[in-house]
């Protein structure tokens, strides 16, 4: 099932990804869940469809929203760090390690997507 969205790291844009690929885990089998838990018509007097079909619905929604809250958390929380960092180098505009450090902030997800492709300049 998926983890809880307090554990999912926004620090590391590649382990965020990999946690939001294992959230996905119900979606990307979502062919197999149906076959195995809808039965055929020699197995329809068995189980109970419809509260089989309403358990998965629900776990989808779950595994959404629970990715949706994730995203958003990690959106919010990237967000408040730059604005800081911001409001910090307006009050210190001299400070070169800050200028860097809202720098590095400000392309963390275009270095973890191009870390293996393309290498900035490092006086930039």
């Amino acid at each position: 099932m998926a983890a809880p969205i307090e554990e999912v790291s926004c620090e590391d844009f590649a382990e965020f990804q990999d946690m939001l690929r294992v959230m996905r885990t119900l979606d990307d089998r979502i062919v197999h869940e149906l076959n195995t838990t809808i039965p055929t018509v020699s197995f329809a007097g068995k189980i109970d469809a419809s509260q089989t079909c309403k358990h998965l619905y629900e776990s989808l929604q779950n595994a959404h929203s629970s990715r949706e809250k994730a995203i958003k958390r990690c959106i919010s929380q990237s967000f408040a760090n730059v604005t800081r960092l911001q409001e910090e180098r307006l009050k210190d505009s001299d400070n070169v390690a800050l200028r860097k450090q809202l720098r590095k902030e400000q392309t963390k997800v275009f270095n973890e997507r191009c870390r293996l492709h393309y290498k900035p300049p490092k006086n930039q």
